[in-house]
């Protein structure tokens, strides 16, 4: 299946659906067979982190997919990492970059992005109930493209999931109608507002269904329903980076205007 591009303002182009490789992950050569299965069902995007612990793994798999044949080089996936909180500091950047090309086997990265927008001591998500309306907004006019963070709500998982997207009755009912699954639709309203969308499932038929957004549209009065759905934010901001003590006393003055 062909996955569209996205002009990225850097003159690049980028793949609007990237396969996703966040914790939970399978034993590693388990992940390795399904990253290649991911590439064979013809993902072209996967997104990684050094906090991820999979980079070995994607790096494994796509060399394996060029001697299998399944692409002809590096240049033809575009593969995204992530910096760290604890290595955001101007020293550490580099050093850490190493460490991850280091760990794919690769002499670039297409994309590095910082993991969140916050500076840690040494030791974002999008979706139909999360719609980030100010920040699509803004990116819009600065030519910033969006990438969706667990657009399916990460269902629950502890301790930034939710259930607010897949047990939608909302989602529910529009899936019925169109004959589609509920994570389709969530992923075609991401699709729609001109963002790309991250998905991670290890199941193949489910990996094939996530691609299978890009032929059909929905409808005005089903966006609108959708507009309607409460607002549920699943990462927990007040858990992790909210403290009396330190720079952001409450969730909202750390993430103005979209919890």
């Amino acid at each position: 299946m062909l996955v569209p591009n996205v002009n990225l303002n850097s003159g690049h182009e980028m793949p609007v659906i990237g396969m996703g490789t966040a914790p939970s992950l399978p034993q590693h050569d388990e992940l390795v067979s399904t990253l290649i299965d991911a590439i064979e069902i013809g993902y072209r995007h996967f997104d990684t982190a050094a906090a991820y612990g999979s980079e070995e793994a994607l790096g494994q798999a796509v060399a394996e997919a060029i001697q299998r044949g399944l692409i002809k080089s590096r240049e033809q996936v575009f593969i995204t990492s992530k910096l760290w909180c604890t290595e955001t500091h101007r020293d550490l950047v580099l050093p850490a970059l190493k460490r991850t090309l280091g760990r794919l086997n690769m002499d670039y990265l297409d994309l590095y992005l910082i993991h969140l927008p916050v500076t840690l001591k040494k030791k974002v998500e999008m979706h139909v109930a999360w719609r980030q309306e100010k920040m699509l907004e803004y990116c819009k006019e600065k030519g910033i493209h969006v990438s969706a963070w667990s657009p399916l709500g990460a269902n629950g998982i502890t301790p930034w999931g939710t259930h607010s997207v897949m047990e939608s009755p909302v989602l529910k009912d529009i899936a019925i109608h169109k004959h589609k699954s509920v994570a389709q639709v969530a992923l075609r309203w991401v699709y729609e507002q001109g963002a790309s969308a991250i998905v991670k499932s290890f199941n193949k038929d489910r990996m094939k269904e996530n691609l299978q957004i890009l032929d059909w549209e929905l409808s005005n009065e089903e966006i609108a329903q959708i507009q309607e759905i409460p607002p549920c934010t699943g990462f927990k901001v007040d858990m992790v980076l909210v403290h009396p003590n330190g720079p952001y006393k409450s969730a909202h003055q750390f993430w103005d205007g979209e919890i």
